[in-house]
């Protein structure tokens, strides 16, 4: 099958930092280097470089076609991602010697996209196909709903979090991924657990260096824990995009709940090590030759 992402796509600045700087205080930056990032991208690019087909829906500006040339290199299909008159989307990281980060995020082009784009693009869509998406660009609700009405299956992965945009997808979506912290938010806000009052068939919850949680409506939403892999962070940025594309693609693929976890907690494992987004997200035979420990 395939997978069609509607994803922000970012340049993105790296200032290396003795430590985050306190409100008020200025710093010197002991390294920068930029790259291609957002978390669309990221998980675009992971969800290839996992094996699956990915579709990019999104936007840059005038100035962005090297983010087109760089997830079309990485086997992503670019056909679907427009060049407006907005700034290509942009974020500030920040990161301390531990792999922490601090991020600020312009949104640019990501918040520009047209539904009549989306539209286009999911028309070429087959039953059984799946469509993910972020909170970084505009037209969620009407992608999901869209997608519903066509029969994909539709995921959403509840960051940057906003209640009112969780809300929104709440009744169009399949599987729900959001970490602990975002979980809380969901349920002060809403009152809802993973079960059946959410309606939401599958949702994993991701706790960093404890690992994550699965609910699914097949065993009537219990938890299921899975333990992380102990490694040695040097940058925590797109760890979560890299386990949201490799679960996903797993998915696609036709890999149970828990085989495509298990999968993107080695993946995500071993970008944590390398520094960097999209262009350090390991590939498949990486992640399956990896032996944690080893080196």
């Amino acid at each position: 099958m395939a997978l069609w992402n509607l994803g922000s796509i970012n340049a993105d600045h790296f200032y290396r930092l003795d430590h985050i700087p306190a409100p008020g205080e200025t710093i010197l930056s002991g390294g920068l280097s930029t790259g291609l990032g957002g978390k669309g991208a990221n998980m675009s690019v992971a969800a290839a470089r996992a094996g699956g087909r990915v579709a990019h829906i999104g936007a840059v500006g005038r100035d962005g076609q090297w983010a087109i040339d760089r997830l079309t290199e990485y086997g992503v299909d670019t056909r679907p991602i427009a060049k407006l008159d907005a700034p290509t989307g942009h974020a500030i990281i920040m990161l301390d010697p531990q792999g922490e980060n601090a991020i600020i995020v312009h949104p640019g082009a990501n918040e520009a996209i047209g539904e009549d784009q989306i539209g286009l693009a999911l028309s070429e869509a087959a039953q059984g196909d799946m469509l993910v998406m972020q909170n970084e660009t505009n037209a969620q609700a009407f992608s999901a709903e869209t997608g519903s009405k066509l029969g994909l299956r539709v995921a959403y992965a509840a960051a940057p979090f906003e209640a009112d945009a969780v809300r929104a997808v709440l009744p169009f979506i399949d599987v729900l991924v959001l970490n602990e912290i975002e979980l809380s938010q969901l349920q002060a806000a809403t009152g809802l657990s993973p079960s059946a009052e959410m309606g939401v068939a599958t949702v994993v919850v991701t706790k960093g260096e404890k690992g994550c949680t699965l609910y699914d409506q097949s065993n009537g939403w219990a938890a299921q824990d899975f333990p992380a892999i102990k490694v040695d962070p040097v940058d925590t940025t797109g760890a979560g995009d890299t386990f949201t594309g490799y679960f996903l693609a797993g998915l696609d693929r036709g890999a149970s709940n828990t085989e495509a976890i298990e999968l993107a907690i080695k993946a995500s494992a071993l970008m944590v090590t390398r520094q960097g987004t999209a262009d350090v997200i390991p590939d498949l035979k990486d992640v399956l030759d990896w032996q944690p420990g080893a080196a």
